[in-house]
């Protein structure tokens, strides 16, 4: 029988010992890597949102009016509430903003989209009928089934939400008409 070192006794066995120093050091080496690759939290966005201008020739009627009173004051994108910007002045007529960085951009009364034909395959969400136009990182939806032409500009990022809130004011505010092409 080998004798025992009077030091020792009571000691944990060498192979605990050596399993716990590999389990710390691997946890350290996560931490690490965690660290340098996790995205860092941005800080928000201060100030006013600069939106481009667009031809919109009704954004000033009474549709478009009434359909702004009526959008919600924050959007909801993938469970995180997105709130609404305010636009440098002088901004685009009939148009809102809301979250950062990315913001989404609704614009009421725009032209009728280039890309609405009569075989153009369209959506509808909450009965409302929308065009999708693909863009590079992120895409415009049309309404296009109601009196004033109605574009939705989302991130690629941005989960259903935002579509759906506008469908629903827009539904609830303005009345259905037959599509039109030219």
């Amino acid at each position: 029988m080998p004798s025992r070192d009077p030091d020792t006794t009571g000691a944990p066995p060498r192979r605990l010992i050596v399993l716990a120093a590999v389990l710390a050091v691997t946890f350290a080496a996560a931490v690490a890597l965690v660290a340098l690759f996790a995205p860092t939290a941005q800080p928000p966005v201060t100030g006013t949102l600069t939106v481009p201008w667009a031809p919109a020739p009704q954004a000033n009627s009474p549709e478009c009016s009434a359909l702004l009173s009526a959008l919600p004051p924050e959007l909801v994108s993938k469970g995180a509430k997105l709130t609404r910007r305010e636009l440098t002045q002088p901004a685009p007529p009939a148009t809102m903003a809301w979250g950062e960085p990315d913001p989404i951009v609704l614009r009421c009364g725009v032209e009728r989209p280039l890309e609405l034909t009569p075989t153009t395959q369209l959506r509808v969400v909450s009965g409302v009928q929308w065009l999708p136009v693909e863009g590079e990182g992120r895409s415009t939806w049309y309404v296009v089934d109601r009196a004033v032409y109605v574009a939705l500009t989302v991130p690629d990022s941005a989960g259903t939400g935002p579509l759906q809130q506008t469908s629903d004011a827009v539904a609830a505010t303005l009345p259905t008409v037959p599509l039109r092409f030219d």
